[in-house]
């Protein structure tokens, strides 16, 4: 009797949505307003900020289902600030505490990036380019553009759900 074998790794590996990263020094409720007044979007704040793996850093999340497209759009900040506090013994009667504040990103690759808008569903290119289009003609922004996700290295950071 012959043994069929079916091989899956390929077909999974794409992924089909569009990842805009925007630079701006807007606060993250501030640009979620801003998007959906520009967009006609419904970006709403999650609960619970995104954490992947130990936890230790959260990232502020704005989520919209579009039930009339089939889509989610997320926007998600890229850099997280975490405090603590490191505390030194000297050999004096007191012990010195030093603040120090640790930076992570999401997306360790964009560093300059500050948010990323992540929209689950495939668009043709000329929505995504309306869209990029749009956000451009946000005052605040500095810099928009588009970000091919599969050739990501932390693409799977960006599985919010």
């Amino acid at each position: 009797m012959a043994v069929h074998k079916l091989i899956l790794d390929d077909v999974f590996d794409e992924v089909e949505c569009i990842l805009i990263a925007i630079h701006t020094v807007l606060e993250d409720y501030r640009l979620a307003y801003l998007l959906n007044t520009h967009l006609k979007s419904n970006l709403i704040r999650k609960k619970l900020d995104f954490s992947f793996g130990t936890g230790e850093s959260t990232y502020p999340i704005f989520e919209w289902e579009d039930a009339n497209h089939l889509t989610t759009w997320s926007l998600v900040s890229n850099i997280c600030k975490t405090e603590s506090l490191k505390t030194e013994t000297i050999n004096s009667l007191f012990d010195t505490e030093e603040k120090i504040i640790k930076t992570t990103y999401l997306v360790p690759e964009h560093k300059a990036v500050n948010y990323f808008l992540k929209i689950d569903n495939e668009f043709n290119v000329n929505k995504e380019k309306q869209i990029l289009k749009q956000i451009l003609q946000i005052q605040q922004v500095a810099t928009a553009f588009s970000i091919d996700i599969n050739q990501l290295k932390s693409k799977d950071n960006l599985i919010f759900s």
